[in-house]
């Protein structure tokens, strides 16, 4: 391909000379032509010569030499030594091992946070679901207590058609809960949480940012507040429902104890009161088993509460009011006194109330008008058998307005105070009897009084 420089002398044949010289064939598609001189190399292809130097022209030779000593090497390295191909595919096998193994960790990891999560959403439902049960039952005691009555006794007689402006000194009536969440039980039992986030916001609105992305401890915060809210509505039920019972049993241990101090036979008052129109199947009252001590206190208060209302009503018999409406004032008591008009030491049968000509005359307790009319010293005079043996008369009246035969209700007005009969001027003559025989009435009204004071 290559030849040393030098000049190429033209020999003209002599018959040549005078006529063109005849061009000679290049070969078109020979490889490579070089001449060489002593400066370098010249390749010639095509009719189109590059020269080389004689540097570049053996790095390259020789670079062209060491690629075939490298490439010879390395096949026949690779043709004798497997081991390194085997230890290159064992590498590759580790890696993919590797990268597996990576994988399954990141799924496992992925799983248990799911878990946790569902977990969670299991927990605040069993959670929410006791909130919500609670929250019924309190609002089922709230129930049962706002039903509760009030049923108060009174040591006097209230004037009718006048409005008791004093508010109750008693216990207040309790109400129903007013201060706690409402929930509503979500439809779907396998809802996502965050479609509990309204739920909670509803509750507690400061709250719902934590809890509407699952914040487990604001999710947490939240459930203690309202356990925490609804402690304090169940302490103050019970508070009031402990007062109620209390006040119940303090109330029917007065009564029994005012009968007994009046020296009144319990048994023949019940069997004297007369019963009004009721009926209907036996129940009886039976508490569950799993019933709680709320239950079972007010089990207790509705036995008690039965027993005052029937002593309320035995007691409807016991003439422990008062007459006349206001203060009480005696201007002559009950025993052994001067006769206003002879002087002369006499029994005074009942207690004599200072009033003003015309002023209403109510019966003590509830009864029968056995007498109505004039009945000499008395004057204008009724008389009310209350059954038991217990009666009251009501003298020097200046008009009456029952007839005999008459029942009359406590602090039905039966007459109009007056001075006829043995009278020195307006006034209310009121006695009380045990089976005829006439007792002091302050001692009625004293047993009124300390049935009023609780």
């Amino acid at each position: 391909m290559s030849s040393r420089s030098g000049h190429h002398q033209k020999h003209h044949h002599p018959q040549d000379h005078g006529r063109s010289p005849a061009r000679r064939p290049v070969a078109q598609h020979a490889a490579a032509a070089a001449a060489a001189s002593g400066e370098g190399y010249t390749l010639v292809h095509a009719g189109k010569q590059v020269r080389f130097g004689p540097v570049v022209f053996w790095i390259a030779v020789g670079t062209v030499v060491l690629l075939g000593m490298w490439s010879a090497a390395t096949a026949t390295y690779f043709a004798f030594r497997d081991d390194v191909l085997t230890r290159l595919i064992a590498r590759q096998a580790e890696m993919q091992y590797a990268y597996e193994d990576r994988i399954s960790e990141l799924r496992a990891k992925v799983d248990r946070t799911t878990s946790r999560q569902l977990l969670d959403q299991e927990q605040f439902d069993q959670k929410l679901d006791q909130i919500m049960k609670r929250q019924s039952a309190l609002e089922s005691r709230a129930t049962a207590l706002g039903a509760m009555p009030d049923v108060a006794t009174t040591g006097s007689i209230k004037p009718q058609g006048r409005a008791d402006a004093a508010p109750s000194s008693g216990t207040p009536k309790p109400s129903p809960i007013s201060d706690t969440v409402i929930f509503v039980a979500p439809p779907d039992r396998e809802a996502r949480l965050e479609s509990r986030a309204p739920l909670i916001a509803k509750a507690q609105p400061n709250q719902f940012a934590k809890a509407q992305g699952f914040d487990r401890l604001g999710v947490d915060n939240v459930l203690v507040r309202l356990q925490t809210s609804l402690d304090q509505v169940e302490r103050r039920q019970v508070a009031a429902l402990s007062s109620v019972e209390d006040g119940i049993e303090s109330r029917v241990r007065r009564m029994r104890g005012v009968i007994s101090d009046l020296g009144l036979n319990m048994a023949q008052l019940e069997a004297a009161t007369p019963r009004s129109g009721m009926g209907g199947p036996y129940v009886p009252v039976k508490l569950t088993p799993d019933a709680g001590a709320f239950e079972r206190q007010l089990y207790r208060i509705n036995i008690n509460r039965a027993q005052m209302q029937r002593l309320n009503q035995t007691l409807a018999l016991v003439p422990y009011r008062k007459p006349v409406v206001g203060e009480v004032e005696f201007t002559s008591g009950f025993g052994v006194r001067s006769d206003p008009f002879l002087g002369r030491p006499a029994m005074h049968t009942g207690l004599d109330f200072r009033a003003a000509q015309g002023d209403p005359v109510r019966v003590t307790a509830n009864g029968k008008v056995v007498s109505a009319g004039w009945a000499g010293g008395y004057g204008r005079m009724v008389e009310v058998d209350h059954g038991n043996g217990l009666s009251t008369r009501y003298g020097h009246l200046s008009e009456i307005g029952v007839k005999v035969g008459e029942y009359v209700k406590i602090g039905q007005v039966i007459g109009a105070v007056g001075s006829t009969g043995r009278s020195t001027g307006p006034h209310l003559h009121y006695e009380t009897r045990i089976d005829g025989e006439a007792v002091d009435p302050q001692k009625f009204l004293r047993a009124g009084v300390r049935l009023s004071a609780g």
